[in-house]
């Protein structure tokens, strides 16, 4: 679980902040030096460092990661930053799947117990989460970026020994006549014939005659 302590002040700007990113190229450093060439000299901006470190879009040295590359795509941007703010507060999803402002004396809480934080602190912490989850897309933090998998069907192949067993046992059942009696009303019977074991064909023509005299006809 997580949930990143980063505040700042400029919450409500943040939308503004990402506009800039998306407008100019990677830096090769995130520093304070690239947020003044961005216009943004106030030192309120210089807490935004952090919280991109916070989401996964620079390393420790301030380095532009892979996701900040990802999140430059104009198309793209608000599934790439949903899929950050779901990892990097993770702890609030757990208590609430759709967070909302309403929800805000539950997250000020939450960072309170966690950090242990002032009240001043907890309540811009939980707004600078707020503001992030507003700006992104959605549907990447509730759906947690995975599309589910279909169950994958066990095909089991035929045994040989239960097929052979099968063939042995239909090779010894006796043949079996459908008969229809007259004036049937949808009722039918087989007659099983075992035949004895002789080869006098005369027999089987007595066998075969009295069964057509008999039920046949």
């Amino acid at each position: 679980m997580a949930l990143l302590k980063q505040t700042t002040q400029i919450y409500t700007k943040l939308g503004e902040f990402f506009d800039k990113l998306r407008e100019g190229q990677a830096p090769s450093t995130f520093n304070r030096t690239f947020l003044k060439d961005l216009g943004l000299t106030s030192s309120n901006w210089h807490s935004t460092i952090g919280l991109m470190k916070g989401l996964g879009f620079l390393s420790a040295d301030g380095t532009p990661t892979n996701q900040y590359m990802d999140f430059l795509d104009k198309t793209r941007w608000k599934i790439v930053l949903g899929e950050a703010v779901r990892e990097a507060y993770s702890d609030i999803f757990v208590m609430k799947r759709e967070p909302s402002p309403a929800d805000l004396d539950m997250i000020v809480g939450k960072y309170k117990s966690t950090y242990n934080m002032s009240d001043t602190s907890a309540d811009r912490a939980a707004r600078t989460f707020l503001a992030l989850y507003e700006l992104s897309d959605k549907q990447s933090i509730i759906g947690g970026g995975v599309q589910a998998r279909e169950p994958e069907l066990e095909v089991k192949r035929p045994d040989k020994s239960a097929t052979s067993a099968v063939k042995e046992t239909t090779d010894s059942v006796q043949p079996q006549i459908p008969v229809m009696q007259p004036n049937s009303i949808g009722l039918n019977y087989n007659i099983q014939i075992h035949l004895p074991a002789t080869k006098d064909i005369e027999v089987y023509n007595a066998i075969f005659k009295s069964l057509r005299e008999h039920i046949i006809e």
